[in-house]
């Protein structure tokens, strides 16, 4: 009778533990909205009875560091809506362990701040769609979703809007309310389902819990490991939405690196506006735009034979990018956003380029559709022998499957006024190639670049399997031979395993002029084998999250199969309950280089020179402190063979928090190259400090100052912004070069600017 009654209250102890496994929130979980009857009042408390008896996303799970568990501070999120606003609430349990609040700045780091949010796809595709976040302190972000959110380069919080919230910090809680206007963001009104998912991140506690339980190697505010949000009421039908953003910008400026000095000021007026087209079809226009209070490029020493990728940092590029953005792979991308606008001179240095005026219409035409369609115009500069120029890029994008998308991209760069006879005063690469043909030179004219590509990205439903592959061809007025660019790539991941492989190749003549194509000057055509193998390892030990082995190869041929590159690493990782992390490799290089090159100054040193083949080994690592701290860092270093010598490199950056009202921080790279005497042993080094205060949510100050020795020059740049009314700003900004040994200003510039934002 005994052992019955045990069998018994086993079985029911089984049939519960059993029950709650599948009771966990699980993709496409259902949570219902309905119309709210009453007035929502943003003051961080949810008596008002329809939230209340709002639907509630509860019982969370965590995701990191470990994902089997229920999370021990608990969050409840609700939502509700009326005829002008979406409403989202969020009850973060907690205790009295302070919030860390890194900054006070809007858009803050991510992972640097505790946080709550929510992302949604108003397409239903669960492919695209926007996200909310907002801190303890109240701090809002909001960006962009793309390809389902399944890595971190899928968000984007370069889109900016206006919407409104308000945080209440109890002892037991803190309680977040957001509004957010039907007419900030695009959406159908005839879709009655919504992907949503809802995740918090608690930095002081180094730990990530979600509404759908999501595994640890997936990220939780992506759409495959998301819910279903239900419409019980009709949504508000989508209104006519206009806004005009016009700026004034008045400034000053002197070089004194020419006899006499140049002094200018000038005052310049332009405008943005925003057009919302149809429900998720928006028209974007800029007219003389002015990206003056665009922060300062950080300045780095490059030591690789390529081009340097610097990210595009101006907000009329950057807005709905990513059909644009990801066309194509790494290392051929048939369009990148800082072409325009930007030109080399006769001597291969930068120059700004003065921009008339652009439109871009993007959105979604259907559930399944997605379309982009960029035209910007330049103005003549021919102090740099450069035409006026138009660029045209449109993609479309037609998904299909669980979360799969085929995209078809077209980019055109047009000269104009280069077929007159006075065309010769634009003498340069811009409008002129030089190209061989037999045994002598012919110079033709270039007067367009047009490239079509075709993208194609698959994902398994359950996110493991992934493919991508890419095929472009470009073409030109002065050349007519192969000119095409490729790639096939997959990976698989799991809990502890994760690989991928690809293979790539780029024609001599394929020729992206509005791209980046990295080795297009080093290589004379390329074809490409690379790989990766991970494993991850999760210890009983407390200390550490997860660590393991990873391995990468990487193999590069010329036409007729001649080995060019070749690079083995060999690496393992550590991360930790604390939230620092540490890494440690092994890499082996081999280089038969297909073009002469020198590292330092050719007037010193001797340069290397084509066909010289090169093999080195070198040990890295890296250490990332624990970010909760108020004084945390990441540095790393490597130290062995570089070509016939050797290299020491130490790099990183420390950080102070003056926790929320600013960051110290210092940024340094320094490289002890020891080669051969003629070949130059050089010291080159970069030092950056920055100070970025936030005196309140709507008052900011960043300073850099940056020193590089390879450039001789030191840059000054302080950046003040006022946001006085929500997304209309007032900036202030001064830039400054010095010669280093007499701190000699070279030249200067003084710029005001003010931007106001009204809905029509």
């Amino acid at each position: 009778m005994a052992n019955t009654r045990y069998t018994t209250i086993l079985f029911f102890v089984l049939f519960w533990t059993i029950n709650q496994g599948y009771s966990q929130n699980q993709p496409g979980t259902e949570l219902h909205i309905k119309k709210a009857k009453g007035a929502i009042v943003l003051d961080g408390n949810i008596e008002e009875s329809d939230w209340q008896t709002a639907d509630v996303a509860d019982d969370w799970y965590t995701n990191f560091p470990v994902d089997t568990v229920r999370a021990p501070f608990q969050t409840e999120a609700r939502f509700t809506f009326d005829d002008e606003f979406f409403y989202a609430s969020f009850v973060c349990y907690d205790d009295d362990t302070p919030d860390i609040v890194n900054s006070l700045r809007r858009d803050f780091n991510y992972d640097l701040n505790d946080n709550v949010g929510f992302t949604i796809g108003p397409y239903n595709d669960k492919i695209n769609g926007f996200f909310f976040v907002i801190t303890p302190a109240g701090i809002q972000m909001e960006g962009t979703v793309t390809g389902g959110g399944s890595s971190n380069d899928s968000f984007s919080a370069f889109w900016d809007n206006k919407w409104y919230s308000k945080v209440v910090r109890y002892e037991d809680k803190w309680i977040a309310e957001l509004a957010i206007p039907f007419k900030s963001f695009r959406y159908k009104s005839d879709i009655r389902e919504w992907n949503i998912s809802i995740d918090r991140w608690e930095l002081k506690r180094n730990r990530k819990t979600s509404w759908i339980r999501t595994p640890i190697q997936f990220i939780s505010a992506s759409f495959p490991y998301g819910g279903q949000l239900i419409w019980d009421d009709p949504i508000p039908p989508a209104k006519t939405n206009i806004s005009f953003i016009p700026y004034v910008t008045a400034n000053t400026s002197s070089n004194r690196e020419v006899n006499p000095t140049i002094q200018n000021s000038d005052i310049q007026v332009g405008f943005d506006a925003k057009v919302a087209v149809t429900p998720s079809l928006n028209l974007d226009l800029t007219v003389n735009p002015d990206f003056s209070q665009v922060e300062v490029d950080d300045q780095i020493i490059n030591l690789t034979r390529f081009e340097f990728r610097f990210p595009e940092r101006r907000q009329f590029f950057l807005e709905n990018s990513d059909l644009f953005d990801l066309a194509g792979f790494p290392g051929a991308r048939p369009f990148f956003s800082r072409r325009i606008g930007l030109a080399r001179d006769s001597v291969g240095l930068l120059q700004q380029v003065p921009i008339s005026f652009g439109a871009r219409l993007s959105g979604s035409l259907s559930e399944k559709w997605r379309l982009n369609i960029l035209n910007m115009q330049t103005k003549e500069e021919t102090s740099i022998g450069l035409p006026a120029q138009n660029y045209t890029v449109a993609a479309i994008q037609r998904n299909f499957g669980a979360q799969s998308n085929i995209a078809f991209s077209f980019v055109n760069k047009q000269s104009l006024g280069v077929e007159s006879g006075d065309s010769l005063k634009f003498f340069s690469e811009n409008v002129f190639r030089k190209i061989q043909v037999g045994n002598r030179t012919e110079l033709r004219r270039n007067t367009y670049n047009r490239v079509l590509s075709v993208d194609v990205e698959a994902y398994s439903k359950d996110t493991r399997w992934y493919h991508s592959s890419y095929l472009s061809k470009s073409f030109d007025d002065f050349n007519d031979r192969e000119n095409l660019s490729g790639l096939a790539f997959g990976s698989y991941s799991t809990r502890t395993f994760s690989a991928f492989t690809g293979f790539s190749f780029i024609n001599e003549f394929f020729n992206a002029e509005a791209g980046f194509v990295p080795s297009a000057r080093t290589y004379p055509g390329q074809y490409s084998f690379f790989g990766n193998l991970g494993y991850q390892i999760y210890p009983e030990k407390e200390s550490i999250i997860r660590m393991g082995p990873t391995f990468d190869i990487q193999h590069t041929y010329i036409p007729g199969g001649t080995l060019t590159d070749r690079s083995y690493q060999l690496g393992y990782q550590f991360q930790f309950n604390n939230a620092s992390s540490f890494q440690v490799n092994f890499n082996h290089v081999f280089q038969k280089l297909t073009n002469s090159f020198n590292l330092l100054d050719p007037s010193q040193y001797t340069g290397f020179l084509e066909g010289e083949e090169y093999n080195w080994n070198s040990f890295g690592m890296e250490y990332k402190s624990n970010p909760r701290k108020s004084f945390f860092y990441e540095i790393s270093g490597s130290y062995g063979g570089f070509y016939n010598g050797e290299n020491f490199n130490l790099s990183g950056e420390l950080t102070y928090r003056y926790q929320p009202y600013g960051n110290i921080a210092l940024r340094f790279d320094f490289n002890d190259l020891q080669l051969p005497e003629n070949y130059g042993q050089e010291q080159l080094f970069l030092i950056g400090p920055r100070i970025d205060l936030t005196f309140t949510d709507k008052i900011f100050l960043t300073t850099y100052l940056q020193y590089n020795n390879v450039f001789d020059n030191i840059n000054l740049n302080a950046r003040f912004q006022w946001r006085y009314q929500p997304a209309s700003d007032l900036f202030i900004v001064y830039t400054e070069n010095y010669l280093p040994a007499d701190l000699f200003s070279k030249n200067r510039a003084l710029v005001f600017k003010m931007t106001y934002w009204l809905n029509l």
